[in-house]
């Protein structure tokens, strides 16, 4: 069994409704933005006629195809995406890559604060 992983990076705005202390939720509610860092992971054997999982272009296209729905864009108005969080935009990119590449076993977002979420279905 294999696991190949393709990172890519994309920069968006969001707002998010926090139930914390007023001064903490403050910054969140207003539109603020981050660099984020995806990782998409495909896991599967090997194909006996190509001896790969899955060919790295036809991932690359998938994650451009993805990456063009997020970067630079307002969150909030991605549609399917819900609330803007790094949950969210995980089962967000899994689903819509595994539309195209079902071996699709992870993927993880991350920020450069050091927030980082991990979502294996």
């Amino acid at each position: 069994m294999f696991e190949l992983s393709q990172t890519f990076a994309f920069d968006a705005a969001h707002t998010l409704k926090r139930f914390v202390s007023p001064e903490e939720a403050a910054g969140s509610r207003r539109i603020h933005g981050h660099t984020y860092t995806a990782e998409v992971m495909v896991r599967g054997e090997r194909q006996a006629d190509t001896g790969m999982v899955v060919d790295l272009a036809i991932l690359r296209e998938a994650i451009a195809a993805v990456r063009a729905q997020l970067d630079h864009h307002f969150l909030d108005e991605v549609a399917g995406l819900g609330a803007p969080t790094l949950e969210n935009l995980c089962v967000f990119i899994h689903s819509q890559i595994s539309k195209t590449i079902p071996q699709v076993s992870g993927v993880a977002v991350s920020r450069a604060a050091g927030d980082r979420c991990l979502y294996r279905p």
